[in-house]
């Protein structure tokens, strides 16, 4: 499998140079890095050629590494029945980069891209219909960007007196506690409760 998918990097690579950037092979898994701009054409290319024939698009997504310039990698997913085999393309991207849709080869990107855009906030050009599709019109926020706070900004719920769905802010009902146990690998200098029992065995072993 490892040798097959070599061989598959490296006709994608030989054969479109102007999309691929890199890619590798890991655990039996092919990963292409491609250019953001050319995302569109290589996945054309995969989808037609004789060699790969990747017609099924598995899913999209995104991952967050907010300390890189390049903030989000876009992550495609595609199976080719014909030659039965996986690949992976991965695109990295800036928070305010638009990524090409690629809709038009792949009609079932439409919801995948419409949740990464509402978990992310990854805009992506000539998208025909891009809003949200899992958190409601009104939603702040991406939750899942790494900086998004895990309590959320805003409750909603539905309030009996007055009969219908009620967006609140969110506030703890209880404060965050500040505990002060030291690491245990460095050594309290107290004792915690329950442990003067052990300190009660080794005198009594004496």
């Amino acid at each position: 499998m490892t040798e097959a998918l070599k061989e598959l990097g490296s006709h994608i690579e030989m054969k479109r140079t102007d999309c691929v950037l890199g890619w590798s092979v890991v655990r039996d898994e092919l990963t292409i890095d491609v250019a953001l701009s050319s995302i569109k054409g290589l996945v054309e290319f995969l989808k037609t050629d004789s060699t790969c024939r990747f017609s099924s698009l598995v899913d999209i997504t995104a991952v967050d590494y907010p300390e890189r310039a390049k903030r989000f990698d876009m992550i495609y997913h595609f199976l080719s029945m014909y030659q039965n085999q996986r690949i992976r393309l991965r695109v990295a991207t800036r928070a305010e980069d638009m990524v090409p849709s690629i809709t038009d080869v792949h009609p079932s990107a439409n919801w995948f891209e419409r949740e990464v855009f509402d978990m992310f906030g990854i805009l992506f050009s000539g998208h025909p219909d891009l809003r949200r599709i899992l958190t409601d019109y009104g939603f702040r926020g991406y939750p899942l960007r790494k900086d998004f706070p895990t309590t959320g900004y805003t409750e909603v719920r539905y309030d009996e007196t007055k009969k219908r769905v009620v967006y609140e802010p969110v506030s703890l009902v209880q404060e965050y506690r500040q505990f002060d146990f030291m690491s245990p690998w460095e050594g309290a200098e107290y004792v915690l409760p329950g442990d003067e029992k052990v300190e009660e065995k080794k005198e009594g072993a004496k």
